[in-house]
């Protein structure tokens, strides 16, 4: 009898897990065995930048990122639909918050755990003033920057309000998914639905296309911290 009850809970356990695994499709999985699939962001006028590179211990391995009043990101190289494939999970350790960070000020606007989703920008759909704006940024980085931007953010510490407008850019909306230094050291498992935030975050429709970036700044903090990602993947 007690076997008997065994199996079945078994073959329970098996069914769900089966419908799980189709509900949850993923398109996009990065192990970080490499980096062969990201290539490096850095910005005007910064030249410290943050060191990324893989670390393997037995049978795993994951990004690091040590950023010591520095900043740089890591681009992922594909795109995705992001009306296909709305949920991004993740898994991320930090060594240490920012002491100085505040999201409401420039001098703050540090983190040592980011995670991006872009949103491309169609130059053929920009309104004129848009175009010109965007092409000169283009001479700057040498390719246009996003039409819009979802921050994800391990912030110093909690805000009135989760959603906040970033300082340098009204179109990058920061969200606080982790805050303050009471789980760093620990590995956090996170996993958002993009579109929705979209939708919470700017009161409309993103564009269909997204991309994904990493990154660890300090450069207006001046401070330094340890950014661990153990995997990305996107999906349903």
């Amino acid at each position: 009898m007690k076997k008997k009850l065994i199996f079945t809970l078994l073959l329970v356990f098996l069914i769900v897990f089966s419908i799980h695994a189709q509900d949850r499709e993923v398109i996009l999985r990065e192990d970080f065995n490499n980096l062969e699939n990201w290539k490096p962001l850095y910005f005007p006028k910064i030249k410290e930048h943050t060191l990324y590179y893989v670390v393997k211990k037995e049978n795993e391995s994951f990004l690091k990122a040590e950023s010591n009043s520095s900043a740089s990101a890591l681009v992922y190289k594909k795109e995705f639909n992001a009306y296909k494939y709305p949920r991004v999970r993740w898994r991320w350790k930090i060594s240490n918050i920012y002491k100085k960070g505040n999201a409401l000020e420039k001098s703050g606007d540090d983190y040592p755990a980011r995670i991006y989703i872009m949103f491309k920008y169609d130059h053929g759909k920009a309104s004129f003033i848009k175009k010109i704006k965007y092409s000169l940024a283009k001479t700057l980085y040498g390719e246009y920057p996003p039409h819009s931007t979802i921050n994800y953010i391990w912030a110093n510490r909690q805000h009135k309000k989760n959603i906040i407008t970033n300082t340098y850019a009204k179109e990058t909306k920061m969200i606080i998914l982790q805050a303050g230094s009471e789980k760093a050291g620990k590995w956090m498992e996170q996993e958002v639905n993009i579109i929705e935030d979209y939708r919470k975050a700017f009161g409309s429709e993103p564009p269909a296309i997204a991309s994904i970036a990493v990154m660890n700044d300090s450069d207006n903090t001046k401070e330094g911290s340890v950014l661990c990602i153990d995997y990305i993947e996107v999906g349903k």
